[in-house]
């Protein structure tokens, strides 16, 4: 393995280790009494600030000119892509657990790659043998969130007794302290932020090459912070909740916006552009293992066998469907060139735009 390739995987382990730092973080400032609603915004608003000096300065000699046209679009796709699915996945984790967060994190890579079938971006013949492997893929992947919504079963306690944080808010504390249907609220609203998350990201394609990828970026974020700020203000009207002080919280909002948006976001280009999107997407499960070793070790969270299962059924759906298309890759060479390009080309978009969402999640 050459140095490059070294790099590629340190890479790989430093991004994991940061979208798992966001799960477990997100669900403590939760914990701690965190409005979801002003954490989101919050968390867009800083790394709103982040992106607009950056592509101020990175952008403003070779900028395309961003029309009224293209900025609408921007605010429709912010709308339902950034802002509806920041919420939705924040006040799931509220009612959930950041273990199961990151299970579902698996999730968003084969519903997009449904919804491009449905769009015609993609193919799934079920006559051939591609074709069962994804379709086996998504099966796995339903079942997951089946059995992480509903089993629970015995719960592995963590050998570390002392937490780094203790819980702010006891009625907001682990998923397992919640009702039975408080969890499943929380499990559905998170599924549901994964669908509109893939519904983005299959959308996104054509407006990539409107403007550069920073650009846009920072114009979806910027509405993502205006969108979230009317949201809150009419959710939260106490303005005491939306104080920051030296805490967790503040510590989560600056994490979020600049470790996870801007530094992750360089990062998972570089690796892209070094390795390909389907070495970006084949390490997603380590968001999850990270999760749970981070959870139980550092704040001494049991891990439920139900969500070990889910995870393992969601981590072999992801491989199942990845699978299937490097089996179609390989079972019709006899294509031209022009008939393998759009699956290319949607993997390069998918986990571009994928990454773009650091900021949702």
């Amino acid at each position: 393995m050459g140095n490059g390739g070294i790099k590629a995987y340190a890479a790989i382990v430093l991004i994991r280790l940061m979208y798992s730092g966001m799960h477990v973080m997100s669900k403590v400032a939760l914990d701690h009494g965190m409005n979801p609603f002003v954490f989101v915004f919050y968390r867009h608003g800083t790394a709103a600030l982040v992106l607009i000096p950056a592509a101020l300065i990175l952008e403003r000699p070779k900028a395309k000119l961003v029309t009224l046209k293209i900025a609408a679009k921007m605010f429709v796709h912010a709308l339902y892509g950034v802002t509806a699915c920041g919420f939705l996945f924040n006040v799931g984790l509220n009612y959930a657990s950041a273990t199961s967060s990151s299970a579902l994190y698996n999730v968003q890579p084969v519903v997009t790659f449904i919804l491009a079938v449905v769009f015609g971006m993609e193919s799934m013949k079920l006559k051939k043998l591609h074709g069962n492997v994804k379709a086996a893929g998504i099966l796995f992947c339903i079942t997951g969130v089946i059995v992480l919504a509903f089993y629970q079963g015995p719960m592995f306690k963590s050998f570390n007794h002392h937490r780094l944080f203790q819980k702010g808010n006891i009625d907001s504390s682990a998923g397992n302290t919640h009702s039975k249907m408080q969890w499943v609220f929380g499990i559905f609203l998170m599924t549901l932020s994964n669908v509109l998350a893939g519904l983005w990201t299959v959308l996104l394609g054509p407006l990539i090459d409107e403007t550069s990828k920073l650009m846009n970026t920072t114009l979806q974020i910027s509405w993502a912070a205006a969108q979230a700020f009317v949201v809150a203000f009419a959710a939260e009207r106490d303005f005491s909740k939306w104080k920051l002080g030296w805490n967790v919280e503040l510590a989560t909002i600056v994490y979020s916006g600049v470790i996870v948006t801007a530094l992750s976001y360089y990062m998972q280009m570089w690796t892209i552009t070094k390795r390909g999107p389907v070495f970006l997407a084949m390490s997603m499960p380590l968001t999850f293992i990270f999760t749970i070793i981070i959870s139980s070790f550092i704040l001494g969270d049991a891990t439920s066998l139900g969500s070990i299962f889910a995870g393992i059924l969601l981590i072999g759906g992801l491989y199942n469907v990845l699978w299937g298309k490097n089996i179609e890759e390989h079972d019709e060479p006899d294509n031209d060139i022009g008939a393998t390009k759009p699956d290319l080309e949607l993997q390069r978009k998918e986990a571009q735009a994928h990454d773009d969402n650091a900021t949702k999640v």
